[in-house]
C-alpha cells in the first residue's frame, strides 16, 4: 500500500460492508487496446454522461478512449465504493463523478490528483463561484466544476395572488408560512432523515449569516469548530418550529423527501414549496402522462430561495457533480484532457437539455435551446450565483449525520435546545466520544 493510501487511517474507513459494483464498460468495445482506457465513474442520469464519454473518445482521435463504470443511485454509497477503492490505491479509477460534497475528503485523503496549472484558469473562469470553492481545499483546485444544482422556490400564483404575496420581490420564509396559513395551504420542504435535510438546514443557516461548519480546512476532527449553536442556528430551527406548529408542514413532514414534496404542492393543497429545478419538466410529464391538469402546470411560478430575515440576500442550496481525478490513475495527463472535454460548454449545454442537470459554466445558459426548453433558466443561473455550498470539511460524513440525527423529526425542534444539543452531539461524534 502507498503512503496516499495510508493516510487515509482506520478512524475514517469505518465503513459499512458490501460487495464492489463491477465495471460497467458502455463506450468503444472493440477499440484497439493500444489506446489507453480511462475509467470514468458516473453517478446515474438518462444517459448523458456515457453519451459525452462517446464523444470526448471520438474527439480524441486516438489518444485515448473513455470507459464508463456507473457507481451507485445515492450519494452516500457512491463515496463508499469509491473510497473502498482509493484506500486500497485502485489504479482504475481515473475520472470520478464526484458529489461536491466529498471533494474536501478525498483530497484530505491525497485520493484526487491535483489540476494542472494550465487547466485552473479554464475550470474555473465563468464558473459558478461556489462550484469553484466546492471543487478547491485549501486553496488549491482539486476538481473541475461539471454540472451545478440550486434550488428554488415554487409557488402557486393563484395561492400567493389571494394571500397578497407580491412574488416579484424577494420574500422572507415567515411571508410564505403566514400566506400558506391564511390559505389552507402547505410549505413543502424535506422534512425526512436524510441528506435532504442537511441541505434546508445548511441553506437557512447560511442564509442567516452563518455557517454549521466554521474552519473546513481543519484537517483534524478535533480541530473543528461548529456554529451551529448561534442566532444563525436558532433562526433556522425557529422556521422549522413555525411550519410544524402552524400545521403548513402537513402531516407527513418528518417523511417529505424531494418527490414527496413535489406531489404534495401539485395537489390542492399546494402553496409554496423550496425543491430542486427537476419540479417543472416532471410536472410536465404528469401533464403530457394524463397524471396532472395542465392548469396546475400553468399555475407554477418560481423565485428565489426564501429570506431568513427580510434585509439579507438568501444563500440558496448548492448541488451537482464535480470531476476528480484519481491520485493512483496511471494516465493523469490523459484524464486531465478528457475531463477538459467532458466539461466543455457546448457539452454542459447539450448535458442540460437531455438530462436536465444545469451548467457549472454560466455561460451555457446562455445558448437559446436552454433558454427554450427551460422556462426557469434564468432564476436558476441567478439562485447558483449566490448558492453556498454544504460544509466543504473532510469530516462532512460525520457531521451530516449528526445533524440529521439531532434535527428529527422537524416536529421536535427547538431554538432554545436543539442548535446548542446538535453542536455537543457532532462535536462529541467528531472527538469519538459518541457514535452516531
Amino acid at each position: 500500500m502507498t503512503e496516499k493510501a495510508r493516510k487515509h487511517g482506520p478512524w475514517r474507513l469505518a465503513l459499512a460492508g458490501g460487495a464492489l459494483l463491477g465495471l460497467v464498460a458502455v463506450t468503444g468495445c472493440s477499440a484497439n487496446t493500444s489506446t489507453p482506457t480511462l475509467t470514468w465513474y458516473i453517478n446515474p442520469d438518462n444517459g448523458g454522461q456515457a453519451t459525452i464519454a462517446e464523444q470526448c473518445t471520438a474527439e480524441a482521435d486516438g489518444a485515448y478512449r473513455i470507459s464508463t463504470s456507473l457507481l451507485p443511485n445515492d450519494a452516500p454509497s457512491q463515496r463508499e465504493q469509491l473510497i473502498r477503492r482509493l484506500a486500497s490505491a485502485d489504479s482504475s479509477i481515473d475520472i470520478m463523478s464526484l458529489d461536491p460534497v466529498y471533494v474536501a475528503e478525498m483530497a484530505n485523503a491525497d485520493y484526487l490528483a491535483p489540476v494542472p496549472e494550465e487547466y485552473v484558469g479554464e475550470f474555473t473562469d465563468g464558473v459558478i463561484p461556489s462550484s469553484v470553492e466546492s471543487s478547491t481545499r485549501q486553496d488549491v483546485l482539486v476538481a473541475a466544476p461539471f454540472w451545478a444544482n440550486t434550488q428554488l422556490l415554487w409557488y402557486r400564483k393563484s395561492v400567493a395572488e389571494a394571500a397578497g404575496l407580491d412574488m416579484s420581490q424577494p420574500v422572507t420564509w415567515d411571508e410564505i408560512i403566514e400566506a400558506a396559513d391564511s390559505q389552507d395551504k402547505r410549505v413543502g420542504v424535506q422534512g425526512i432523515r436524510a441528506e435532504s435535510l442537511t441541505v434546508w438546514i445548511n441553506a437557512m443557516v447560511e442564509s442567516a449569516g452563518g455557517q454549521i461548519v466554521e474552519n473546513p480546512d481543519a484537517d483534524s476532527p478535533d480541530q473543528v469548530r461548529l456554529g451551529l449553536d448561534s442566532e444563525a442556528g436558532r433562526s433556522a430551527a425557529g422556521i422549522m418550529e413555525r411550519i410544524a406548529e402552524t400545521g403548513v408542514g402537513g402531516p407527513a413532514l418528518s417523511n417529505l423527501d424531494e418527490n414527496g414534496a413535489m406531489l404534495e404542492f401539485q395537489s390542492d393543497d399546494g402553496g409554496f414549496m423550496v425543491n430542486w429545478p427537476f419540479i417543472y419538466s416532471a410536472s410536465q410529464a404528469a401533464v403530457e402522462d394524463g397524471s396532472l391538469d395542465q392548469a396546475v402546470l400553468d399555475d407554477i411560478g418560481w423565485t428565489l430561495y426564501p429570506r431568513v430575515d427580510e434585509g439579507q440576500e438568501s444563500r440558496p442550496p448548492l448541488g451537482g457533480i464535480n470531476l476528480g481525478v484519481g491520485a493512483f490513475s496511471e494516465n493523469p495527463d490523459l484524464a486531465f484532457q478528457a475531463v477538459q472535454c467532458i466539461r466543455s460548454p457546448e457539452k454542459q449545454s447539450a448535458y442540460f437539455l437531455t438530462d436536465g442537470n444545469a451548467p457549472s459554466n454560466l455561460a451555457a445558459f446562455d445558448d437559446p435551446e436552454v433558454r427554450e426548453a427551460f422556462p426557469a433558466a434564468p432564476v436558476i443561473a441567478e439562485s447558483l450565483q449566490v448558492s453556498a455550498a454544504r460544509p466543504l470539511t473532510p469530516y462532512y460524513n460525520e457531521v451530516t449525520g449528526g445533524i440529521q440525527k439531532s434535527w428529527h423529526p422537524p416536529e421536535a425542534v427547538r431554538p432554545d435546545s436543539t442548535p446548542a444539543r446538535s453542536q455537543e452531539f457532532i462535536l462529541e461524534i467528531l472527538k469519538g466520544e459518541r457514535l452516531l
